[in-house]
C-alpha cells in the first residue's frame, strides 16, 4: 500500500527569490536544449549525449557574458533536467502538430464513423445484420 501525503510549503521571502531564480534557469536551460534536439531530429542527425548536453547547455553556457548568470544556482537541478530530457524516447523530439477545437471535433467524428463502419461490416460478416 502506497501512503499520499499533501505538504504545503511557506517559503520566506529571500527563499522564493532563490527557488524563482532557480526555476528560471531551469527552464531557460530546458528551452535551449530540447530546441537543439528538435533540430537535430529534424534534420535526422544523432541525438546528444548526456555529456555533450551538458557540456553545452551549462558548462560552456556559463562561461558566455549573456549567461553567466547560470552559475548562481545549483547544478544538479539543471543536470538532472538534461538527463530527463535525454531519456525521453526520439519520437517525442518531433515538432507537434497543433489543432483547432474543431478540428480535433472533425478527428473524433472520422474516428467513431470509422469505427461503426468496422463493426457494421463485421456483423454482416456474421449474418448479424
Amino acid at each position: 500500500m502506497k501512503a499520499r501525503f499533501k505538504y504545503r510549503i511557506y517559503p520566506t521571502r529571500q527563499q522564493r527569490n532563490r527557488l524563482a531564480k532557480l526555476f528560471g534557469c531551469v527552464r531557460v536551460v530546458w528551452n535551449d536544449s530540447l530546441a537543439c534536439c528538435q533540430e537535430k531530429y529534424t534534420l535526422r542527425e544523432k541525438k546528444n549525449t548526456n555529456y555533450e548536453l551538458q557540456k553545452l547547455f551549462i558548462t560552456q553556457a556559463k562561461k558566455t557574458e549573456y549567461r553567466k548568470w547560470l552559475s548562481e544556482v545549483s547544478i544538479v537541478p539543471l543536470q538532472q533536467l538534461l538527463n530527463d530530457l535525454n531519456r525521453r524516447g526520439e519520437w517525442s523530439f518531433a515538432p507537434t502538430k497543433t489543432f483547432s477545437v474543431r478540428q480535433k471535433a472533425r478527428e473524433k467524428v472520422k474516428l467513431l464513423n470509422h469505427q461503426n463502419l468496422k463493426a457494421g461490416n463485421q456483423n454482416k460478416l456474421l449474418g448479424l445484420l
